[in-house]
């Protein structure tokens, strides 16, 4: 009796974990099972970035400054854009949500906060895709802020004369 009780349970054990395992292979919207595309090198495709490094010129403190980074996708399968992450907290950036077809572009977006950053600031933004080769891209910016005419200013330091 108590074999049958511990052969029982098993049974419900196994029987509850295919069913668990089986639910985890939904695929997202468009039919497309985003974790499958990303892990499986079968779906991954080719990427060219139209402007990949920026110079933005100079903008004000306290200005926020929109850059965008434009991609096509060269493949012969769906892109998928995995994350998008800044090298500081003053940069935030945004991707697409949805695959990006072959052909298609899109384009990756990211919003300088300029607050208390004057002198020149080169940024990156790291984006993770399905891509052949590499699936890390580094994205670059860079832009001068010119400090506030408020508040204390800086001191400028004087010329030294030579021989005196």
């Amino acid at each position: 009796m108590n074999m049958k009780i511990i052969l029982l349970a098993a049974l419900s054990v196994s029987f509850v974990a295919c069913l668990s395992e089986a639910d985890t292979k939904v695929p997202a919207e468009g039919g497309i099972d985003r974790a499958t595309v990303l892990n499986d090198s079968a779906n991954y495709t080719s990427i060219q970035w139209l402007d990949s490094i920026q110079d933005m010129g100079k903008i004000r403190e306290g200005q926020k400054l929109e850059v965008t980074f434009r991609m096509k996708n060269t493949g012969t399968k769906p892109l998928i854009v995995q994350s998008v992450n800044a090298s500081c907290g003053c940069t935030v950036p945004s991707k697409p949500e949805e695959p990006v077809m072959p052909g298609a572009e899109a384009s990756v977006k990211a919003v300088f906060d300029s607050q208390g950053r004057s002198g020149v600031n080169h940024k990156t933004i790291t984006v993770v895709t399905n891509t052949v080769g590499t699936q890390s891209h580094v994205l670059e910016f860079n832009v001068e802020v010119i400090g506030s005419t408020e508040g204390p200013k800086a001191s400028t330091p004087q010329p030294v004369k030579p021989g005196i």
